[in-house]
């Protein structure tokens, strides 16, 4: 044996969203410490970088739904000094500064030698893997997002035009299904409102967008809503198959250019039954179906490991064709309320002057922490994994439980520390009912869930 990375003996660690505006390396908690030792002692340490990294008042901001994310860079330190030395860069905070913030985060992310992934200069740079060199193996990783601003996806390049900077997409399509007496109803409010006179009007321009859904005896489109014939209600998505077929393409590149292979995947779309039901979002357990395809298909197409977040909880692992899916690993670093300065666009959102500040801002948003996720204990239990893989096989997975400090002030809450044992085994027993759904099982031992493998 002429290299150690033949042996085939790896470890990867991963975390889930960060969004850090914060400090890190400066606190010393025994049980924060020993999180530090456990993701630092990893060949790599992965996390999806929730954020734009930027000085502030570098570069303008873009329209955004919700907090406008800004990590400044020497806050990289702070990360790579967590363990932390490959992240995805796909998601919907990476394009809250625009073109000029995408490229800051990648131009960043370059000095600090943190390998990423997921957006780029060009929609085939955001789709490319990234590659880090470990001591014991080459790693690749590829960053999607399906949760993003439709203005933030990356343009291709072609022989005349340079294409646009943004994220990688997984776009998916929604069909809601009805009964028959839904769909008949859908037809009369179509036709009464105008909708399908304006639909006409479209065809009638050429307008090759109004031809996007088939009206037929079994679906009908009301709008931008697709409707679908059915025995019940229900929904149903599938991914924008371009968007599907190229990262596949780029999965099997990377096969074929490193030992390990690491797809990660920011979703926000929800599925199962609760989806329907649940008054609070925490209620929901399970990604959407097209995401679990597309999953799946990454596994097929040469992934070790599928990694997923955006749902801000843990969600359930399912070991497939030997190989490990996470439906989501949650949120990590929680610091999205202490940025230092935020954009016009966000006070005006609530009503707020040109005297407002961050604080300002929070207190408003969250109605003095008594809604969104400073009221619901469940978006700040969360977990870390580490997988060990020997002779190339997924040996060992080991779930840590995190306490990120609800009911903290928001100047603390956010960062994490290793879950007491109360916290950690109700943290660990849900990860295990959602994980048996997949056919997995998660053991509770020495402080953290276990999944064996012969």
């Amino acid at each position: 044996m002429l290299y150690e990375s033949e042996r085939g003996d790896f470890s990867l660690m991963l975390l889930g969203d960060v969004m850090p505006t914060r400090r890190l390396a400066v606190f010393g908690e025994e049980r924060y410490l020993k999180l530090r030792e456990v993701c630092a002692s990893a060949d790599a340490t992965f996390a999806n970088l929730e954020t734009a990294v930027h000085r502030y008042l570098e570069g303008h901001q873009n329209i955004s739904g919700g907090t406008y994310m800004t990590t400044e860079p020497q806050l990289l330190e702070d990360l790579k000094w967590l363990g932390v030395n490959l992240v995805s860069t796909a998601n919907n905070h990476a394009f809250d500064y625009g073109e000029e913030g995408i490229m800051a985060t990648c131009g960043y992310l370059d000095s600090a030698g943190i390998a990423h992934a997921g957006t780029g200069r060009h929609l085939r740079e955001a789709r490319a893997p990234a590659y880090l060199d470990t001591r014991r193996g080459r790693v690749a990783l590829i960053g999607v997002t399906a949760t993003m601003p439709a203005h933030s996806i990356a343009g291709a390049q072609r022989p005349d035009t340079p294409g646009r900077a943004g994220v990688n997409p997984l776009r998916h399509g929604l069909t809601h299904i009805v009964d028959q007496r839904g769909l008949d109803e859908l037809r009369r409010l179509g036709a009464t409102l105008g909708y399908d006179a304006a639909r006409t009007r479209r065809e009638n321009l050429g307008d090759a967008r109004a031809r996007v859904g088939a009206q037929s005896a079994t679906e009908y489109s009301l709008g931008n809503l697709r409707f679908e014939l059915g025995a019940g209600f229900g929904l149903r998505t599938a991914g924008h198959k371009r968007d599907v077929e190229e990262n596949l393409q780029q999965i099997k590149e990377a096969r074929r250019m490193a030992d390990w292979v690491v797809v990660s995947l920011h979703c926000h779309e929800l599925g199962g039954e609760k989806l329907l039901t649940a008054a609070q979002r925490s209620e929901i357990d399970e990604l959407a179906d097209f995401a679990v395809d597309f999953a799946h298909r990454a596994i097929e197409a040469g992934a070790d490991v599928f990694v997923g977040h955006g749902p801000q909880e843990p969600f359930g692992v399912e070991i497939y064709q030997g190989r490990a899916i996470f439906y989501s690993v949650g949120t990590t670093i929680f610091e999205l309320e202490t940025p230092r300065y935020l954009a016009e666009e966000a006070y005006a959102r609530y009503g707020l002057g040109g005297d407002a500040g961050p604080a300002d801002f929070a207190d408003t948003r969250y109605q003095n922490d008594q809604v969104g996720h400073p009221a619901d204990p469940n978006y700040w239990k969360q977990v870390v994994a580490k997988c060990e893989f020997k002779e190339r096989k997924l040996a060992r997975v080991d779930l840590y439980p995190l306490d990120l400090g609800f009911g903290k002030p928001r100047w603390q809450r956010g960062r994490p520390l290793l879950a007491d044992e109360k916290l950690g085994r109700e943290i660990i027993d849900k990860v295990a009912g959602l994980s048996r759904r997949h056919g997995t099982e998660v053991k509770w031992q020495d402080g953290r869930g276990v999944i064996l493998f012969e």
